[in-house]
């Protein structure tokens, strides 16, 4: 069982994420409080695996509070959802340790992909925030334009690599190859190993960079 928290100081909207939730027969929502404080009360008693922040509006002290709950308990995931795409924002988020970043354009798909992807150890971020992400990203590297490791990847993880490419999460990843999720997530890893790439972010870098995305 997952145990989730959401954080959000609007009780409709925490009822609404619940529900969005609720026929995950895997995931729990455990605790739904109104701020930090609360999340911290909750954490003391109970165990939680992600904590879900729901952030209207990017600021210093949203930044301080995910920073002092990293600090306090640093096995529990941090699972953004944000009002904002602002690039300074998602990269603060990044930095502190948050394993996914998703934006109010999101599913129920997409979250519990997310969910399911950050307990699984991989970090999740939704395809508009990688493309904020990336373009900053691009606009920063002074990288070659291909990697000598690519013609490591088997003939699979290059399949998998165009599919991430073209935006697919990794359930479309697995209907379309007819493998399981927990397969698409084990190519990943491997394509990243392979070709010495460290997040997520660095593979759609990759992906554009060889020709098998376009932004």
């Amino acid at each position: 069982m997952i145990r989730i928290a959401i954080v959000d100081d609007h009780k409709i909207v925490s009822e609404s994420v619940e529900n969005l939730l609720s026929n995950a027969s895997d995931i729990e929502v455990t605790a739904k409080v109104q701020d930090v404080s609360g999340l911290l009360d909750v954490l003391k008693s109970s165990l939680i695996h992600i904590a879900l922040f729901n952030i209207y509006s990017p600021s210093e002290e949203v930044i301080q509070m995910l920073k002092q709950v990293r600090a306090l308990y640093p096995k529990v995931s941090l699972l953004i959802l944000s009002m904002t795409s602002k690039e300074s924002f998602i990269l603060k988020t990044l930095k502190i340790g948050a394993k996914g970043h998703l934006t109010k354009e999101t599913t129920r798909a997409e979250i519990i992909e997310a969910i399911y992807s950050i307990r699984g150890g991989y970090d999740y971020y939704g395809k508009s925030i990688t493309n904020v992400i990336l373009r900053g990203y691009l606009n920063k590297s002074n990288d070659d334009d291909s990697n000598p490791n690519k013609n490591q990847l088997s003939n699979r993880e290059i399949e998998v690599l165009k599919l991430f490419g073209e935006g697919l999460t990794n359930k479309e990843i697995a209907d379309r190859l007819f493998i399981s999720i927990r397969t698409v997530e084990s190519h990943k890893s491997n394509i990243m190993k392979k070709i010495n790439l460290r997040t997520t972010v660095d593979l759609v870098k990759f992906a554009i960079q060889n020709n098998f995305m376009e932004v």
